[in-house]
């Protein structure tokens, strides 16, 4: 029994836990890694004996401080717990969490007050050959770097959109591997528009441009990949230049020999616990108050599910929810001025954010490119072209009905990697989808629940 247990051990859940701590409330954290330190943070195994830890990192200090600060805390991290649900009842909050790797068994943590710090994950939009083996996401090539000090491939292209792809090119080029190209579908007049608002990343993008060009890699902005090559694994890539429009110009493809396509196109707010809790959304981001605050009473949210965009934000509302949470479980009115650096900090960082969404969005006809017999739901194997059918002469009008008539989305993965790609094709707006459990559950698992409940009501 916790006062908070905060779920998420990256940036915000860190940040969270630390300032609540401080204030003297008991503050578990409830994470599905084997270490803290979340997605940004990841650390490669003990194991594996990492001589520069540090070189993999982006704001290293800053880890070592939050990893100090926990060491020498009274925080109860409990890792290798994967949350399913949290129950709100009369005395508070109960979190459900599948232990380590196997998931079969699940283990319950109490708490006066829940934050939740649960990150975001990256869009996925199919082309042509995108589930050939050497295919991966950005966040991927980063995560096996990071957490497994491996490299996909000798040879990379590293394409998509958005901010995530120049650190993911130059660390994987530091780490010996040959970037033939990276390719961005947006273009130094997008990045212009927005310029007033990201003048405090021009530094940092002016140090991934510097390493890119110590490594000799070449940008080939308003470019995308049109099609992955192979047949047993990738074997090359086409890409072809992009109009203002977001279309592919005609006679402007080029093939790229590559054994390794890592490709992204954004990030996405996890927000299934916060939905499950009855949270109210904004768009597809959880809606919070200037404390970081849901609607639901004893519910904080903080990082990239209120909005991603990056570390630095989610240390600052992490900070803000932890001190309201401490301050609101001990029966005082929060004082703002305590986290007044940590408000201007997010305020800024928000408008950056804003502004670095929209200067990458996807291509706008990305779904143009995608052929029929292209998979688009991998785990029920359903194609564009179905998907296209449903639309078309099964009258399907939201992504809920294609769902229904196809299958897409009713798989392992419950529609988080595939619902952008299903939205797209079908000419939907991308909502956010309620579901029971934030991830799949054994039956076992679910009969020893109602059991227990069943107990509860005749004791």
């Amino acid at each position: 029994m916790a006062d908070l247990v905060v779920i998420g051990a990256g940036p915000a859940g860190l940040a969270a836990a630390l300032a609540a701590a401080a204030q003297g409330v008991t503050v578990a954290i409830v994470d599905a890694a084997t270490e803290a330190g979340g997605q940004f943070y990841r650390q490669p195994a003990s194991g594996l004996r990492a001589r520069r830890p540090g070189a993999l990192h982006h704001q290293w200090r800053t880890w070592e401080r939050l990893r100090d600060g926990l060491a020498a805390s009274d925080i109860q991290l409990l890792t290798d717990h994967h949350v399913w649900s949290v129950e709100r009842e009369s005395d508070g909050f109960t979190v459900h969490a599948l232990l380590g790797p196997e998931q079969r068994d699940s283990v319950a943590v109490h708490a006066d007050a829940v934050l939740l710090a649960t990150g975001g994950y990256e869009r996925v939009l199919p082309f042509p050959g995108w589930t050939l083996p050497g295919v991966v996401t950005a966040g991927g090539a980063q995560a096996m770097l990071k957490g497994g000090l491996v490299v996909p491939g000798r040879t990379a292209v590293v394409a998509g959109t958005g901010p995530l792809l120049l650190p993911v090119a130059t660390g994987l080029a530091a780490a010996g591997v040959e970037i033939a190209a990276l390719v961005e579908a947006a273009g130094p007049k997008d990045l212009v528009r927005h310029g007033r608002a990201l003048a405090g990343k021009l530094p940092e993008g002016a140090g991934y441009a510097a390493r890119l060009l110590r490594h000799r890699v070449r940008l080939l902005a308003r470019h995308t990949v049109v099609r992955a090559h192979g047949d047993e694994r990738l074997t090359g890539v086409t890409v072809a230049a992009l109009d203002p429009d977001g279309r592919v110009r005609p006679a402007t493809e080029r093939y790229l020999p590559c054994d390794t396509l890592a490709v992204g196109h954004g990030m996405l707010p996890h927000t299934d616990l916060a939905e499950t809790l009855g949270c109210r959304l904004d768009g597809l981001t959880v809606a919070v108050d200037d404390e970081q605050r849901t609607d639901v009473p004893g519910v904080w949210a903080a990082g990239e599910s209120t909005g991603v965009g990056g570390a630095a934000l989610a240390l600052a509302e992490g900070h803000i929810a932890g001190r309201s949470a401490a301050a609101r479980l001990r029966g005082t009115a929060p004082d703002p001025a305590q986290w007044a650096a940590a408000a201007k900090s997010r305020t800024k960082l928000r408008k950056s954010a804003a502004a670095l969404d929209a200067a990458y969005p996807p291509p706008a006809h990305w779904s143009g490119q995608v052929t029929d017999d292209t998979l688009v739901c991998r785990c029920e194997e359903v194609t564009a072209g179905a998907v296209r059918e449903a639309v078309d002469e099964l009258g399907a009008g939201d992504v809920r009905t294609v769902k229904l008539l196809t299958r897409a989305g009713m798989g392992w993965c419950q529609g988080r990697v595939c619902g952008p790609a299903v939205a797209g094709l079908a000419g939907c707006e991308l909502t956010a989808s309620r579901r029971p459990f934030a991830r799949p559950v054994p039956l076992g698992v679910l009969a020893r629940q109602h059991d227990i409940a069943t107990e509860r009501g005749t004791s």
